[in-house]
This record gives structure tokens, C-alpha cells and sequence, in this order.
């Protein structure tokens, strides 16, 4: 019996040692790093909030890449222009999959579009994606539903100065909706707007990098009460059932109508109608879940994206008049008063095109993208980085990096003097012309960037052309206590008043809200069953 206890027990203090010497610790050959700690390595060091902020300081300190220590596993941090071009776009079958998520899972079920595995249905639903929102789509099907809902917009701002915050949200919702619904929001106390950006609160705080406990490095946290880490179960069912509930809803509402006046040509119609012939000829379809968070997913990315960065903007022309004089001079040179800006304005206003990006680059609504994965071995400038690590594109520190942008934290269109390409174009282009990394990289660069980029441009150009931004207070531009935490970031409530630029203008926001009307026309409203 001795014999058998003390090889027990030399094989108990074998593991412990070898946990405190090695659990935790960076390997030879990784990137460098911060300073680890047994066990732990540096999961003690990263905030729970602005996450970004601490990675970009790093990133000063030890490279354009570096690891941090996850217990057993490796992050790696890319703050490198040159890196992301060769490491996540350039050598993408590697580069493509998603961290293993357990609060993902318990939200989505693997069916969020976002954070869906690098396998057979996330090809197939991008395949579909890319069919939907190709350039030549955008600018025959939606072009002019984006620039009916931009009218709207300036005469909400026009007659409802007072709710500034949430006019740019009703138009971009109002736009996807119509797209993958054919249901419009047409006010901005329409009940579903308010169901999904309330949602995109909750579901941002937390998928945020720290936001919860390390479940998936120490799988036994599971057994702990979850009230030692903010009832964060509760809190990502809460998630679930809110996501559930509104996606299902809207797919019941589609079926709905479909019984009543058949199809209406939008996205999810067309998913519809495929799934009902697949079914008829093998038996085979997509499940309910998968339906709400094909169509539910799309709507939260052509939600919240345009609009945060939309109200970003009215921020910064608020503290920056100077550049909205000089966009509105650029503008009333080309358009006059009789008409608002539209998109085949783009090429002769690059002001206004360089403030877009500007307004990409300043406030990025997703600072450290969404977690990449490493499907298999690679090797980095000498750097090993083995399969599984999770990869972190610093898109904030890339973004106010003084190397590249001076005085960073500045909004300044004069960073991209003489830079007019959409940034879908760029992306794909040498790394050193890239403009910003606001719609992701590699294969999961974001589907619906050309509906984006006409998004933001009408938004800004026919702001900047109808209205005189101001305040009579000075809005918190700062990052930190003027923007919201979350794995999504947007401005916090500031004031600004919207005074239109003259009578002529006014007159011309009602008249082309009016023409409008025969577009808004072909959408059904909330609850409105009109054929």
C-alpha cells in the first residue's frame, strides 16, 4: 500500500508542478508578450471593458504582433497593417475559423452568422451573402430605397430635431428591413426598432473581450456559481430568449403575409421559396432557427454599424465646425438648393467621401473586430503560432496609430487627402493604401459593405447639405467616458441641434421626402397588411 500512496502522490506533485511551471507560461518561438503568471498568464491582465485600449499599449511596447497567455491557450494581437495583410487575408483557409465560444453557443445555438464555424453552412450562407449584396445588386434593387430613407431622414431631423439620436437608427433599420423583410420602420417609435437595438445592447456587453468568466480555458468554471461572475448565465439566456423571440417574430410575420399576398421578391422571400422546393424535393430544409437567425442577424448587422457610425459623425461636426463648414462649401458648389446630394454626387464630393472614412477610422464601432482562429500551425516572421490561437485584430490601434495618422485622436478628413476608393475596393488592394478595418478582414470581411458605404455617404452628404450642426454644450468626444462599453461600441446621448441652412432647403427636404412616398409605398409598415 505505501508503495502505491507515495506514487500517487509523487505522480499529484508531478501534475502540480508541472501546471505552476508550464500552464500559463509562453513557449519558445511564440511572439512576445506582457509578463505571465502560472496558471493564469495574462487572462489577470486583460480589462473587462476597453479591452482595445490596454492591447493597443501593448502593441507599443512588444510589436505589430504578440501573445498573451490564456491558461493553456494563445492569443495573438495583431496591431500590424503589413501583418493582417499576410496572416489574415492573404492566408485565409487558415485564418477564417472562430474561437470556441460557450456563452456564443448558448445564445445562438452556432446559427449567428457572425460567430458561426468555418464550415459547410457558414460557405453556404455566405454564398448566399454575397449573391444578396454584390455591387451590382446594391445599385439596381436598393440604391433607391437607400436614398428614399435618407430623405425621410432629413425631414425627421427637420420636424423632430429633438430625437437626433434616434433618426439614424430608424433609417438604417428602415433600409435592412425593407431588404431582407419588406417591412419598413417607419417612425422612429416603431416597437421593433426598439426590440433590436435594445437587444444589440445586452448581446454587446456580453460577447466583449473579458466580459465573462474564461469558461472555455477552465471548462470546471461551469460548476461555480455563476453569482461570482455577474449571473453571466442568466445573463446570456436573457440574450437567447430576447434574440429568439424578436427573430422569431419576424419570421412568423413574413409567413404571414406570404399566406396573404404570396412573395414580394425581398432576401428572406427568396430563402423562403428555396427552403419550401428543398423540402418538396429531398425532404431536406432549414430549421426554424436557422430561418430567425439567417434573416435576425442581417437585420443587427444593417442596424447598428451605419448608425453608430452615422451618430459618430453628428458628434464630430458638432465639435469640429470647422470641417463642416468646408464639406458644406465642397457641397453647395456641386448640388445647389434644389436638390439633395445623391450617390452619383459621390465622385464629386471627396470631402464628404473623406469624412466617411474618417468617421470609420475615428470611432470604430467594432475595435478589436470580432475573434479570428488559427486552423492550423503557422509560422509569422520567424514566430510560431500554434493551431487554436485565437486571433485579435487590433482595428483601434491600427486606426490611431500617429505612424500612420497624425494626431490620431483629431477628426481630420485630411487623413485621407486624395483617398476617395470605397474601402471595398481597398481591402483588397496593397495594405499600405488601406483605408480602415471597419468591416473585418479576410473571408470574413463584412458581406454588406457596398450597401454600407452608400449608407454612410447619403447620411452624411445630405446632413451636411440640409443643416447647421451645433450645440450649445461641448460633446465628450472622448473614447473612454464619451462612448458605450461593449463588444459594440457607439457615442453616448449628447446634444446637438439641427438648424436648416435656409428656406429653400426646407422646402426641398419636404418635396423629395414626398417623391419618396411611391418607394416607401412597395413595403409593408408595422402591422400594416397592405398588398
Amino acid at each position: 500500500m505505501v508503495p502505491i500512496f507515495l506514487a500517487t502522490l509523487a505522480l499529484l506533485a508531478s501534475t502540480v508542478l508541472y501546471v505552476f511551471l508550464y500552464v500559463g507560461c509562453r513557449e519558445k518561438n511564440l511572439p512576445p508578450g506582457p509578463p505571465t503568471i502560472p496558471v493564469l498568464g495574462n487572462i489577470h491582465q486583460i480589462p473587462k471593458q476597453g479591452a482595445h485600449f490596454q492591447f493597443t499599449k501593448w502593441a507599443q511596447e512588444y510589436g505589430g504582433i504578440y501573445t498573451l497567455k490564456l491558461g493553456t491557450g494563445t492569443a495573438a494581437v495583431i496591431t500590424d497593417r503589413r501583418l493582417v495583410k499576410e496572416m489574415v487575408d492573404k492566408r485565409s483557409s487558415k485564418y477564417s475559423e472562430r474561437p470556441k465560444s460557450h456563452v456564443a453557443k448558448l445564445i445562438s445555438g452556432g446559427d449567428h452568422i457572425l460567430l458561426m464555424d468555418y464550415g459547410q453552412q457558414w460557405r453556404d450562407t455566405r454564398k448566399l451573402l454575397h449573391g444578396t449584396f454584390m455591387e451590382k445588386v446594391v445599385e439596381e434593387h436598393y440604391l433607391k430605397i437607400q436614398e428614399a430613407e435618407a430623405s425621410q431622414m432629413l425631414r425627421d431631423y427637420l420636424l423632430e430635431p429633438e430625437h437626433h439620436m434616434l433618426h439614424p437608427k430608424r433609417y438604417s433599420n428602415s433600409i435592412i428591413m425593407s431588404i431582407i423583410w419588406g417591412v419598413r420602420t417607419p417612425t422612429t417609435q416603431t416597437r421593433h426598432l426598439h426590440r433590436l437595438y435594445d437587444l444589440m445592447e445586452v448581446w454587446s456587453k456580453i460577447m466583449e473581450t473579458g466580459a465573462t468568466p474564461p469558461v472555455d480555458i477552465y471548462p470546471f468554471l461551469h460548476w461555480l456559481p455563476q453569482s461570482m461572475f455577474l449571473n453571466w448565465v442568466d445573463r446570456a439566456k436573457h440574450v437567447k430568449k430576447e434574440m429568439n423571440s424578436l427573430y422569431s417574430d419576424f419570421l412568423r410575420d413574413i409567413r404571414a403575409r406570404r399566406t396573404k399576398v404570396g412573395s414580394r421578391g425581398t432576401f428572406m422571400d427568396k430563402v423562403l421559396n428555396q427552403a419550401e422546393s428543398e423540402k418538396r424535393m429531398d425532404g431536406l430544409s432549414y430549421s426554424n432557427h436557422e430561418l430567425w437567425f439567417m434573416g435576425g442577424t442581417l437585420t443587427e448587422g444593417g442596424s447598428d454599424t451605419s448608425a453608430s457610425i452615422i451618430l459618430a459623425f453628428v458628434q464630430a461636426m458638432v465639435a469640429y465646425p470647422e470641417v463642416q463648414k468646408k464639406a458644406q462649401a465642397q457641397i453647395d458648389t456641386v448640388v445647389g438648393e434644389d436638390r439633395s446630394p445623391n450617390w452619383k454626387d459621390y465622385d464629386s464630393l471627396p470631402y464628404v467621401a473623406q469624412c466617411v472614412k474618417e468617421a470609420m477610422r475615428w470611432r470604430p464601432v467594432t475595435p478589436l473586430a470580432f475573434p479570428h482562429a488559427l486552423a492550423e500551425d503557422d509560422w509569422v516572421d520567424g514566430m510560431f503560432l500554434p493551431k487554436g490561437t485565437v486571433i485579435l485584430v487590433n482595428a483601434w490601434g491600427m486606426q490611431h496609430d500617429p505612424k500612420r495618422f497624425a494626431n490620431p485622436e483629431a477628426f481630420d478628413p485630411e487623413h485621407y487627402a486624395g483617398c476617395t476608393t470605397l474601402a471595398t475596393e481597398l481591402a483588397n488592394g496593397p495594405w499600405e493604401k488601406r483605408d480602415h478595418y471597419g468591416y473585418g478582414t479576410g473571408r470574413r470581411f463584412c458581406p454588406g459593405a457596398h450597401l454600407a458605404e452608400r449608407n454612410l455617404f447619403l447620411a452624411m452628404a445630405k446632413l451636411l447639405w440640409a443643416f447647421d450642426i451645433s450645440s450649445k454644450t461641448t460633446p465628450d468626444t472622448d473614447p473612454v467616458t464619451g462612448y458605450s462599453e461593449g463588444f459594440l461600441v457607439c457615442v453616448k446621448d449628447f446634444d446637438a441641434e439641427f438648424k436648416p441652412r435656409s428656406e429653400r432647403r426646407r422646402e426641398t427636404i419636404l418635396r423629395e421626402f414626398d417623391e419618396a412616398k411611391p418607394v416607401f409605398d412597395k413595403f409593408l409598415a408595422t402591422g400594416d397588411e397592405r398588398a
